[in-house]
């Protein structure tokens, strides 16, 4: 007992001072820009489902007219329905950087109208509020770096490094053709970054129970993602007659088996740092637990959602109450853990089901778990010290993403990919 009280006791954080800066003051024009923005509805809904051309060419042309120093003195690209622009820096020796959102919007339920406190592609402001489908995610970051850009060619300035923006049209369905082209054209120019900066973690004030500050979470990796088919064919039958092996029951055990025997909650040296940062500042008995990692380590990794997350989604199967199918299927997604392969997810099917029966396939792409980015680099100290500038009662910490982004389409072409949207989000 003397021993975890010491380590508690002894348990510190390293500080960084930074000097307080004043925000830019937003013009009551940029509000304007972005309700614009919403306004237009760039959804993705599948690659079998053509976007709509003239709501991404009318989105173009909104940002061509709302920024025209950016339009007429950045060199830009269009790749599809997704925009790159190259800010040319002043020494070439230094890699560029690589800042980016994306345009697109995932739909909306029509049946969840009702439930709406303003339509979500009016860009209404309401109680204070922009309400609409890019808000958050993610037309909110696409004009905030235009937004930062245009007053910077406004006011003269020139940066040292090159600076690329790229805004994706398709992230929210994989990012397949707009970040992976955009990523592949620089690539074939050579391009290596020094760091992409994307969506991903966030600013979030009372979600940490007992945490009496902001805590910024800069995420430096992201877990993987694969979704698997499970299908089982039998010879069927009729309901007045089940077999002890019937077609869904069979399939539903199936899937209790990998809810039953899911992947274990692991350590990571990116988590053990997020530990070291974060415990320090909790309430003694949170403080007591984050410090004797090897007492309740166990406790705080499934706190963290440390391990390949399972998660069956759609089941089908039965065309009629009285008959028994002769086939049934369902879909599990994971969500895969650093250090783990989509390979090993499908090999823990195989082995935890069990059943020869049972046929399994993957039906997504199979992305594997990101590279963990350098949290000591000088890009992702310059993040830190700039949260810190402007809200200087924050902790900040690297951390692990479980939603996908499209960062992993740059890992060819930079080793550091960060993952940080500012805007502050409180729990009510």
């Amino acid at each position: 007992m003397a021993f975890i009280l010491i380590k508690t006791f002894t348990f510190t954080a390293p500080t960084l001072e930074v000097a307080w800066v004043t925000p830019v003051e937003v013009p009551d024009e940029a509000l304007t820009r972005l309700q614009k923005a919403i306004q237009f509805k760039t959804v993705s809904y599948s690659y079998t489902t053509p976007h709509d051309s003239a709501a991404f060419m009318g989105l173009h042309q909104h940002l061509a007219q709302a920024f025209p120093w950016v339009d007429s003195l950045l060199e830009k690209k269009t790749i599809q329905y997704s925009l790159l622009y190259k800010w040319a820096g002043t020494d070439h020796s230094l890699k560029p950087v690589l800042l980016m959102s994306h345009l697109d919007v995932v739909p909306v339920d029509d049946g969840t109208l009702k439930d709406w406190e303003a339509p979500p592609f009016s860009g209404e402001i309401k109680n204070g509020n922009i309400y609409g489908r890019g808000t958050m995610d993610d037309k909110v970051s696409v004009l905030a770096i235009l937004e930062a850009v245009e007053m910077s060619l406004r006011s003269g300035l020139k940066p040292k490094r090159t600076i690329y923006l790229a805004f994706g049209h398709d992230e929210e369905i994989g990012g397949d053709q707009g970040a992976a082209s955009i990523a592949k054209y620089l690539q074939e120019q050579g391009v290596k970054l020094e760091a992409v900066l994307d969506e991903g973690g966030e600013i979030a004030e009372g979600m940490v129970p007992g945490l009496d500050k902001a805590l910024a979470i800069i995420n430096v990796a992201e877990k993987g993602y694969v979704s698997f088919e499970l299908t089982i064919t039998t010879q069927g039958g009729h309901s007045s007659m089940p077999s002890a092996d019937n077609t869904i029951g069979s399939l539903a055990r199936a899937i209790a088996k990998l809810e039953a025997n899911q992947f274990p909650y692991k350590s990571i040296p990116l988590i053990d740092k997020q530990i070291e940062l974060m415990g320090p500042h909790l309430p003694f008995v949170q403080k007591m637990a984050f410090a004797n990692t090897w007492l309740f380590g166990a406790k705080i990794q499934e706190a963290l959602n440390t391990r390949t997350a399972t998660a069956p989604t759609i089941i089908k199967g039965g065309v009629k109450d009285n008959v028994i199918p002769t086939s049934a299927s369902a879909v599990v997604n994971f969500r895969v853990m650093t250090g783990e392969t989509t390979e090993e997810v499908l090999q823990h099917i195989i082995k935890t089901v069990n059943d020869d029966r049972i046929t399994v396939k993957s039906i997504s792409n199979r992305n594997e778990p990101s590279p963990v980015s350098d949290y000591e680099s000088g890009s992702y100290k310059l993040i830190e010290k700039t949260i810190l500038q402007l809200m200087p009662n924050t902790l900040v910490t690297p951390g692990l993403v479980s939603g996908g982004t499209d960062t992993k389409h740059y890992h060819a072409i930079s080793e550091n990919a960060y993952r940080f949207f500012s805007n502050p989000r409180k729990r009510l």
